[in-house]
């Protein structure tokens, strides 16, 4: 049966965040909409466009409300294209994960990630599927924000373009045969 999929790709907008760390969410989100054959709109809160995958209605957007205030963008579009909590993917830059692992979750804490934090607090709670994309925490002491908010550095630079693929995969695995058989597939 046919299904509707909203993918939030969670970022900064800005061309001083484009390429840093926090922007992944956009970058993955860019990758789908390319590899889609679409491009984005500017939007009620967010950057937006749709395609159909395999029968599958998919709506990405890409918040621009900025990352700590996420919450609006992704409330406002699952009231207004009427998808629930369940059927929402957030993909998200994880300090706690090691660079290039990803970790795909069915629900969960926002683990002191403001964007999911704005989520959780304007979207009714955790109950939504998350792909997190680990960015490491190879930064001093006190100066994660100036962390997260650079670039990556040039050894990730030549890896990130198979990581982005890697998140596509699991993206369209997700609209195609859900949250649960992917996590089987891709979470090693």
């Amino acid at each position: 049966m046919a299904k509707k999929h909203l993918i939030v790709g969670l970022g900064n907008i800005g061309a001083e965040y484009a390429d840093n760390r926090h922007n992944i969410g956009f970058m993955v989100a860019d990758e789908l909409a390319k590899q889609a054959g679409t491009t984005f709109s500017t939007l009620r809160y967010a950057y937006y466009t749709e395609y159909r995958q395999r029968g599958n209605s998919v709506f990405l957007i890409k918040p621009t409300t900025y990352m700590n205030l996420s919450g609006k963008a992704v409330n406002y579009w699952m009231h207004e294209l009427k998808i629930p909590l369940s059927d929402i993917l957030v993909i998200v830059d994880e300090i706690a994960l090691p660079f290039g692992k990803l970790r795909l979750r069915a629900k969960g804490s926002s683990g002191g990630h403001n964007g999911l934090k704005s989520i959780e607090t304007l979207c009714g709670g955790q109950g939504y599927p998350r792909l997190r994309f680990g960015i490491g925490d190879n930064y001093p002491k006190g100066r994660q924000v100036d962390y997260v908010l650079s670039g990556f550095d040039d050894d990730e630079l030549k890896e990130l373009p198979q990581l982005i693929e890697r998140s596509v995969q699991m993206v369209n695995s997700i609209v195609q045969i859900g949250t649960e058989l992917t996590m089987t597939q891709f979470n090693k």
